[in-house]
């Protein structure tokens, strides 16, 4: 049996080096799988895969038109993924990053910025838990917040409140 499947690999592979690669499309499809893209995105990491920018923009156009490309499913997944542990600043330049637009940015901001110091809280807490003992120790919870994408004013009320405790 083992054999078999040895004899099938080797065949398999044998094959595969004749065929071409995968389409853009196809390509497209296994990253979309993987995870939401943006069109930058898939733009991006399909274009060394095929010179041709017609033939990719046409590929990307038919899966943006069945849906399969969504602005609003990559914001809510970068919210969901990573809004709990960062704070607007550092959120709003990721999804700057994948190319989301402007609008959608703006909004997603208006969303985390209501949560922005309950986030942060939690945040201070898992990580130390306790009031900074001096100034050094304080500097670095700072630090820490603030790397994370926390609003200074943000950061300021939460190490300070943690004093207060």
């Amino acid at each position: 049996f083992r054999s078999r499947r040895i004899r099938r690999s080797v065949n398999e592979a044998s094959q595969q080096s004749t065929r071409p690669g995968p389409s853009l499309k196809g390509r497209a499809l296994r990253l979309l799988a993987l995870r939401e893209h943006t069109r930058q995105e898939l733009e991006q990491k399909l274009a060394r895969h095929d010179p041709d920018p017609d033939e990719l923009r046409r590929a990307l156009d038919e899966l943006q038109a069945k849906g399969y490309i969504n602005e609003a499913r990559v914001v809510e997944s970068v919210l969901h993924t990573r809004g709990a542990r960062l704070g607007a600043q550092r959120v709003r330049r990721e999804l700057q990053q994948k190319g989301v637009g402007a609008p959608a940015v703006a909004e997603a901001m208006a969303r985390l910025r209501d949560t922005e110091e309950a986030r942060a809280r939690e945040v201070w807490r898992k990580k130390f838990g306790q009031a900074a003992t001096d100034a050094k120790e304080q500097a670095r919870q700072m630090r820490f917040l603030l790397a994370r994408g926390f609003a200074a004013e943000v950061v300021r009320r939460v190490t300070r409140a943690a004093d207060l405790d």
